[in-house]
């Protein structure tokens, strides 16, 4: 009776059925039933014949799916689309509309969710202040192609402390996102690459589980969805162009391709081989979208020490400047930004990555009075050197200014 309906784990027994959702199709779940109504529908004879485990475990697999590990229930769900020769020229115009001059890096990303779903990857992130720009439609197609291992939540939910619904998902989408709280970036920052979470759902104690999830955000805010810093490397953030023809019946026909489309991603090579933990480089997934976020999640300070080094730089004719702390501080507190020594320390530590020199050593001093006047000379101390490169490329819309 291997088609039963009915499993034991430990001493519970659970259904498996098929909930129908309003696109018509179905998720297999499981839930709790009891072993009286059991005897009830069937008679005492059956329930020796329901398969028993020990317990539930998650290993996801799309290639080699198994059900029971080690007399344990495998509760990652099997994809009920099975790979299939046939054409794809929809999902890859479509693969291409969403990743544009880095389509075959896309088509990677989505080869890797299917053929090595334990490997971590980057924050997949699809902005765009426009509508009808096919965000929502690629999460519809991802949810069609891995099913039940895919779950959407809302700020909220992933900002609760109760998780079980998504810490066993291959996928863990987040529509119309914002996060305004600097704990959520950092807790998606660690998730996006940790191997362990600690699962709590209500009534229930914490657990600690392996953890494989991807994060795929969505948001109409360019700008300022999430606050991250210059140095950040986990996050691929792709602005998604409106269609230039809107096709509503879009999504049906990429559910077709469905099939074809994973028989494609399993004979297709790779385009770049892994080199880091999430397997891509940041500068394989650095775009211009990342570096607009950058630019609007930097403070006044910051950009107001870029602007006055470069002043300062320019007046001399140097292509790097040495500089203490305390001369930072004095230089923009003579403009209308107000800072402090912590502030500027945090800001060429953390943010920049300087090191300053181990030793008090001899450099020349740059003092900028309040009449905009700039004065040198020379001074013993721990400076840091910055060079211009490093400005021009990471403050561009200062020269625009």
């Amino acid at each position: 009776m291997n088609d039963m309906p009915y499993i034991r784990v430990g001493t519970s027994y659970f259904k498996k059925v098929k909930a129908p959702t309003i696109a018509g199709d179905f998720n297999e779940i499981l839930v709790p039933w009891n072993i009286d109504t059991i005897k009830q529908d069937y008679g005492k004879n059956y329930i020796g014949d329901i398969p028993k485990y020990d317990g539930f475990t998650c290993i996801p697999s799309h290639t080699d799916f198994k059900q029971v590990y080690s007399g344990f229930y495998n509760k990652y769900s099997p994809l009920s689309n099975k790979p299939t020769d046939g054409t794809i020229d929809i999902s890859k115009l479509f693969v291409k509309h969403i990743f544009g001059n880095q389509y075959e890096l896309g088509l990677d990303y989505l080869q890797l969710l299917y053929q090595k779903p334990v490997h971590i990857l980057p924050i997949l992130c699809l902005v765009s202040k426009e509508r009808s720009t096919g965000k929502s439609t690629f999460l519809k197609w991802l949810k069609a192609i891995f099913e039940n291992n895919l779950t959407y939540l809302t700020n909220d939910s992933f900002g609760s402390q109760f998780n079980s619904d998504w810490t066993n998902k291959l996928l863990i989408c987040i529509d119309e996102v914002l996060f305004n709280k600097e704990e959520l970036t950092e807790r998606i920052k660690y998730l996006s690459t940790t191997n362990h979470n600690k699962m709590e759902a209500k009534g229930k104690d914490k657990i600690e589980v392996e953890f494989f999830g991807k994060f795929i955000l969505c948001s109409n805010n360019e700008d300022n969805f999430i606050k991250i810093d210059a140095a950040e490397e986990r996050f691929w953030i792709r602005k998604i162009p409106k269609f230039k023809t809107e096709d509503t019946s879009l999504p049906e026909k990429l559910k077709q391709e469905i099939p074809a489309f994973l028989f494609f991603l399993n004979n297709r090579k790779l385009s770049v081989s892994c080199v880091t933990r999430m397997w891509f480089t940041p500068w394989q997934i650095r775009t211009k979208a990342l570096q607009n976020l950058i630019r609007h999640n930097r403070s006044r300070v910051e950009k107001e020490l870029a602007s006055i080094l470069l002043m300062v730089m320019d007046k001399y004719d140097q292509n790097e400047i040495d500089f203490c702390p305390q001369d930072a501080v004095f230089a923009v507190n003579q403009t209308r930004v107000k800072t402090d020594l912590t502030q500027i320390r945090h800001l060429l530590k953390k943010e920049w990555k300087l090191t300053p020199k181990t030793n008090s050593l001899t450099h020349e001093k740059f003092t900028i009075w309040n009449k905009g006047e700039i004065s040198r000379e020379t001074e013993t101390g721990r400076y840091y050197t910055v060079k211009k490169k490093f400005l021009l490329e990471n403050f561009d819309e200062l020269m625009n200014e």
